[in-house]
């Protein structure tokens, strides 16, 4: 026996799950031995992948950004005002989601992951042009000041760009504006709050944590003092190689602008010749959330009986089991036939539309392989 259960309003899919395993807990000592109640398809774990991969995209640019102020700058102060700004803008766009009546869904997720590597660009090139006016001798507060005016016009003209992108969406009807209007406020709420703590908290944190650089009578930088600090000396020797690979990139781009039709016309072909690679890309409406279920539908001969489709899903489930072991598969069940009201038949997406029609749900263990495996097979 299956039972669907459908949430209602807003309640979240999250909270709704373990009402029901709490449900089924408190029954089970009430019904047979011999009967086994599961979960089969709970929409709990694609929810739960998405805030994981939310999470993995904003560790993973707090590191990546964090990583590149310590080298170039050479700075842990610079970098902690721009680990702290990347979730503040985050939990910015979720309170401004809030109070336009949105949820913590896959799209409002998607599009905070969307967005989190471009809302470090604010905070990074703030401090950047702070810490340039403090090495050219400027003291601190001037130097906030007018690093923080000189980008406010570019990083303003920055967030509209982006912003402007996804106007369109919200010109869409039916399910598209359903599914992608979240998505777009999510990464424009995002970066709203990237420009404003740009303006506010960035600069705020830089007065207290940045200091002026030594600077001798005449304003000029005095050399950096010597070190022992193992982190000091390679940040120096990266300065150093980097230079070098400006140097070179120098040379290449005074080669391009003196050779600009050769360099055009080349540039033009690569990007032909990269078309060539459309065919291997993926293609999905939603992300992939290996989630460890599979629902395969299966149509037999118009106007098989329904006990002959029994039969045929009996034999398409050994196959299974022959391609997954079966100490992989928590449940397996197949529904063959027309659903017994119309109200199943509204949600029912798979196509079923007679006895000669049956879907097989499966759900797989948590030490399975990749999901995408077993289908494919």
């Amino acid at each position: 026996a299956l039972m669907m259960v459908l949430k209602a309003g807003a309640t979240s899919t999250l909270d709704i799950i373990p009402g029901i395993k709490q449900r089924l807990i408190a029954t089970k000592d009430q019904l047979p031995g011999q009967l086994r109640a599961n979960l089969l398809g709970a929409q709990s774990i694609s929810v739960r992948g998405a805030i994981a991969g939310v999470a993995f995209e904003g560790v993973l640019a707090a590191a990546l950004t964090s990583i590149m102020i310590l080298l170039f700058l050479g700075s842990w102060r610079s970098t902690l005002i721009i680990a702290i700004s990347i979730p503040l803008s985050v939990f910015g766009a979720i309170i401004c989601l809030s109070a336009v009546g949105e949820t913590l869904n896959i799209m409002t997720l998607g599009g905070l992951a969307l967005a989190v590597g471009i809302l470090v660009d604010d905070a990074t090139v703030t401090i950047e042009n702070i810490n340039y006016h403090l090495e050219h001798g400027m003291e601190v507060e001037p130097a906030i000041l007018e690093g923080a005016r000189q980008i406010a016009t570019p990083a303003f003209v920055t967030l509209l760009c982006i912003c402007i992108v996804f106007v369109p969406m919200f010109f869409l009807t039916g399910v598209s504006r359903f599914l992608f209007v979240p998505m777009a406020l999510s990464v424009m709420f995002a970066m709203t709050w990237s420009f404003i703590l740009s303006r506010t908290l960035v600069p705020t944190m830089a007065k207290y944590l940045l200091h002026p650089h030594p600077h001798d009578e005449n304003g000029n930088p005095l050399p950096p003092p010597e070190s022992r600090n193992p982190l000091v000396l390679f940040q120096r020797a990266f300065e150093k190689r980097f230079e070098r690979v400006r140097d070179v990139y120098h040379g290449l781009l005074q080669m391009a602008l003196g050779h600009r039709k050769v360099f055009v016309i080349g540039f033009l072909g690569f990007v032909g010749v990269s078309f060539l690679l459309v065919p291997f890309l993926g293609r999905n409406f939603f992300p992939s959330v290996d989630t460890g279920q599979i629902l395969i539908h299966v149509r037999t001969q118009i106007g098989t009986r329904v006990e002959e489709t029994a039969n045929k899903l009996a034999d398409i489930q050994k196959v299974i089991r022959q391609v997954i072991p079966s100490d992989k598969i928590e449940t397996m069940a197949d529904n063959i036939g027309m659903p017994i009201s119309g109200i199943n038949l509204t949600y029912n997406n798979t196509g079923a539309s007679g006895p000669q029609d049956g879907d097989i749900q499966i759900k797989l263990k948590e030490d399975h392989k990749p999901t995408e495996e077993y289908v494919r097979e």
